[in-house]
């Protein structure tokens, strides 16, 4: 199931593997970079900046920048960023960010993943719709990598 509105993307996934390991996957800085391609400076803190730059191929040249808003373990790991700031020229620090947030549950195969990024109606009007189409897909693209990291790093 995926529910989009204007403001909200919503991608959810079942992985056969246990909560545990499905968490640990995304919570864990390094395992993070591997599926989002991201090469991270260190762990994620609530409240910190987490940083790293982007390894895949044609935005090697963004850094990814996010503040850590919940670690919840075994639960839901949100953080907060510029959603699509990828052109260097540009200054979007003055832009509100969107918040991307994970939730796991038990499943009947495993576990399921729900990957949510809300607030795209405070992105200014002249890039929302990009970078609302452009999340959107990363987001269906992310939800696969996070699957296939999982089950074949068991």
């Amino acid at each position: 199931m995926n529910n989009s509105t204007s403001d909200r993307i919503e991608k959810q996934i079942e992985i056969e593997a246990s909560v545990s390991r499905v968490w640990q996957a995304i919570a864990d800085y390094r395992e993070f970079g591997e599926w989002f391609r991201v090469r991270l400076e260190g762990p994620f803190v609530v409240g910190e900046v987490s940083r790293g730059q982007i390894t895949y191929p044609g935005y090697e040249h963004v850094t990814m920048e996010v503040i850590v808003e919940a670690i919840e373990a075994e639960h839901r790991f949100a953080f907060w960023w510029r959603p699509y700031a990828i052109d260097l020229s540009v200054d979007y620090s003055a832009e509100p960010r969107t918040i991307v947030e994970f939730t796991l549950e038990p499943a009947p195969t495993g576990t399921l993943v729900r990957v949510t990024e809300s607030g795209f109606d405070g992105i200014p009007a002249h890039r929302r719709d990009e970078a609302f189409r452009m999340n959107d897909g990363g987001w269906a693209a992310q939800v696969k990598n996070i699957r296939d990291h999982v089950q074949t790093n068991r």
